[in-house]
């Protein structure tokens, strides 16, 4: 069901110092930036292999990464798996009794479908399931 790690989230508290740390360190170049309004966030995605590094921020305070970082601080938030079928997935673990904070798949950034399961039932890991 799961086909490949899509990305590695990191809440953020300034997306730009952030982009510039990787990038001096690690020489790595942003190839994707976008504001996520539904969740009230900014990403900046840094290609590794066929995956990804998302650093997050919040774009407003009511935002899930504006709780976290003010909860926990910076650091990891969630790992997004690849999946064929977002759908089928999610369903499968609904139906297997487990908690998840959507429903029914929504867009994502890129252009993908998404949804997210909820760390209680996933050993404290917030999962995001991603279909390209």
């Amino acid at each position: 069901m799961l086909t490949e790690i899509d990305h590695v989230a990191i809440a953020v508290s300034d997306l730009d110092a952030a982009v510039a740390w990787y990038a001096d360190t690690f020489d790595t170049e942003v190839e994707h930036r976008e504001v996520v309004e539904s969740d009230g966030v900014e990403e900046a995605l840094l290609r590794v292999a066929d995956s990804y590094v998302q650093l997050l921020t919040p774009t407003r305070d009511d935002s899930p990464v504006a709780k976290y970082l003010e909860r926990r601080g910076e650091g990891l938030h969630h790992i997004g798996y690849r999946v064929d079928s977002c759908a089928e997935a999610l369903e499968r673990v609904k139906a297997q009794g487990h908690r998840v904070i959507d429903d029914a798949p929504r867009p994502g950034s890129r252009g993908t479908t998404v949804a997210f399961v909820h760390p209680k039932t996933a050993f404290g890991t917030l999962i995001e399931l991603v279909e390209e």
